[in-house]
């Protein structure tokens, strides 16, 4: 399946922000119920335990990834139903990401930022991401689970050309 690229990259005071929106017929409570609970996260992210609260580290379960190997994340911010920030630390470097979830009339915008301290992995990183918020969107409609062959390599160039935007 031919997949398009979405993600947009802004230039900030301490890197890059690459960003990724997905857009959801469903009250914003809902939408962060999936990125929150561990038994939705699962369904395509992976579950989690731990005690879920700002400042608090959980363990993750990256099940989609090679080996499903735990990673601990902490939360940095947690402000229901608009605002999960999470910072992470391994092999690839510093992980910074915020989910931001803004509804209007019943229909939510999940906007995906990942903050980024270098460029260097954006080939990689954004069709990741694409794929995942993909499998969030498989998650809540039903729709066949993507396979993430038809987002890497084919993406990588899409990333790596990616124009800062103001």
């Amino acid at each position: 399946m031919n997949r398009i690229p979405t993600g947009r990259l802004f230039g900030t005071s301490e890197g890059s922000d690459l960003v990724l929106s997905r857009t959801f017929r469903a009250p914003a409570e809902d939408v962060w119920a999936s990125i929150t609970e561990p038994d939705r996260t699962a369904r395509w992210f992976g579950p989690w335990e731990g005690h879920g609260a700002p400042g608090q580290t959980i363990k993750v379960r990256l099940v989609y990834e090679e080996q499903a190997p735990w990673s601990e994340m902490r939360i940095e911010a947690c402000e229901p139903p608009r605002r999960l920030a999470l910072s992470a630390l391994d092999e690839f470097g510093a992980w910074r990401i915020e989910l931001l979830l803004e509804e209007r009339d019943g229909t939510t915008e999940l906007r995906f930022v990942h903050h980024l301290d270098t460029e260097d992995a954006i080939g990689e990183v954004g069709p990741g991401w694409e794929y995942y918020l993909d499998m969030l969107v498989a998650s809540r409609d039903g729709s066949p689970t993507p396979d993430f062959d038809d987002y890497y390599p084919s993406m990588r160039p899409y990333f790596l050309g990616l124009p800062q935007q103001d």
